[in-house]
């Protein structure tokens, strides 16, 4: 009942390597299904995503159970083993615990704190609870990784600033007006930042988008999409006072908004707040812009210094992150040993109770002139004994910090005292009840 983890990710492979690893969705039965029909695999979920490809499984051989795995992701995919293999971890034990904690949690990603790699492996564990791949053990150690992610996101603010250019805009765009949904965004061009800062601001539920382009039908299609307004270029200040938001993301070569051309547009507005965003290289709009009265201006700069801000304050944030992990993993370790500990716990001390009550048996019926409380004191005597000669034992194995060691000690007891231990029943919760002693 060992945990491995298996595959690579974009810290050991690039993207051409991961893609030709890659799972589909549709068609992940069959993989699953092979998957577990490997000698020494006994349950595994795969998860498949652009940064990652990676085996989740319960081995009854470590060493075994990692190369058999490793050989089937090459396999499965007909791609040459060598070209592969140097690209794959293996991990198992507290390690591949820790790692799939910190996968979850969203510690391992590409931009620490993203979302989207907890809902990949809920997605991943589903296809394998379906197709019942999963087990006793892959069931309660993913239920813990969901558990440890919320309570990272809960305990922390490791995903609660923006780290990319375009969602900085809205970040501080609600800085200046608070509340998003009556407000319009004007995008201007349609370059892919000023679209994707679009799309951000659609999310952040702002109450509509206007779009102007040179090209009018490009402006057309893209306002389509928003389920917005297309504005011919040459008509851009007469509509602009109704924007409150605007994005400029045009290739010009000059400014194509002065100072000047906003005295008309400011007084219609009656003074009301504009907010401009300039990602355009060379920019769009001239610097002295932000020095009229209620208007804001912020280019690639300004945004990328909130990004770094926010991606530090997420370092910070990812520590105290790290923290919950190690805690989480000590308490998952517990439960795993618990599984094989409990019952070989039980049974050393049902075969030396067995040993006790034939020897007092014994004892008892050679004994003619026995006191009339000879048998009860008998009795206590020889059960103090028992306990007190299993109490070390029973503590050593209970602790959870000893890695392998537990492993040799188990086999030790099984070999020495010939004990037979039943496989616990699916959905078992083994604790130690009246092992506590």
């Amino acid at each position: 009942m060992n945990i491995v983890v298996v595959g690579l990710s974009h810290h050991t492979a690039p993207l051409e390597i991961r893609e030709k690893l890659a799972f589909d969705a549709n068609g992940i039965e069959r993989p699953l299904r092979e998957l577990v029909a490997i000698p020494d695999v006994e349950e595994g979920l795969i998860v498949s995503t652009c940064n990652r490809v990676e085996v989740y499984a319960v081995a009854r051989d470590i060493a075994a159970g990692i190369a058999r795995i490793k050989r089937f992701l090459a396999d499965f995919h007909y791609i040459p083993y060598d070209g592969v293999e140097p690209h794959l971890y293996g991990y198992h034990g507290k390690n591949a615990v820790r790692h799939v904690f910190r996968v979850a949690a969203s510690l391992d990603s590409m931009v620490v704190g993203e979302p989207q790699i907890l809902g990949q492996i809920k997605a991943a564990y589903g296809y394998a609870a379906e197709y019942g791949t999963s087990g006793l053990i892959l069931n309660r150690f993913l239920h813990k990784a969901f558990s440890v992610a919320k309570r990272i996101r809960t305990e922390t603010r490791i995903a609660s600033s923006a780290v990319s250019v375009a969602f900085a805009a809205v970040e501080l765009a609600r800085k200046i007006f608070d509340d998003l949904s009556d407000k319009t965004v004007m995008l201007i061009g349609a370059g892919e930042m000023g679209e994707l800062a679009a799309r951000h601001f659609l999310n952040a539920g702002v109450r509509g988008v206007m779009v102007t382009n040179r090209t009018f039908e490009r402006g057309e299609r893209l306002a389509a999409e928003f389920g917005g307004r297309a504005i011919r270029f040459e008509d851009l200040f007469d509509h602009l006072h109704k924007a409150d938001i605007i994005l400029s993301t045009t290739g010009a070569p000059h400014h194509i908004i002065v100072p000047w051309d906003l005295e008309e547009v400011i007084r219609r507005r009656k003074r009301r707040p504009m907010f401009f965003i300039d990602i355009a290289v060379p920019r769009d709009i001239d610097p002295a812009v932000n020095e009229l009265e209620n208007v804001y201006l912020y280019n690639t700069d300004d945004l990328q210094g909130v990004v770094e801000s926010n991606l530090e304050q997420r370092r910070r944030e990812a520590a105290k992150a790290e923290e919950i992990v190690t805690a989480e993993v000590g308490h998952f370790q517990g439960w795993l040993s618990s599984l094989q500990v409990v019952p070989i716990v039980v049974a050393l001390r049902s075969r030396f109770e067995e040993i006790r009550r034939a020897e007092l048996a014994k004892t008892l019926a050679a004994w003619k002139d026995l006191p009339p409380d000879g048998e009860k004191r008998l009795e206590a005597l020889t059960s103090a004994i028992t306990a007190k000669l299993l109490h070390t034992p029973t503590s050593v194995l209970k602790r959870t910090d000893q890695g392998n060691q537990t492993d040799r000690y188990l086999d030790a007891l099984r070999n020495l005292f010939d004990l037979s231990v039943e496989v616990p029943p699916a959905g078992a919760e083994p604790d130690f009840g009246d092992l506590e002693e």
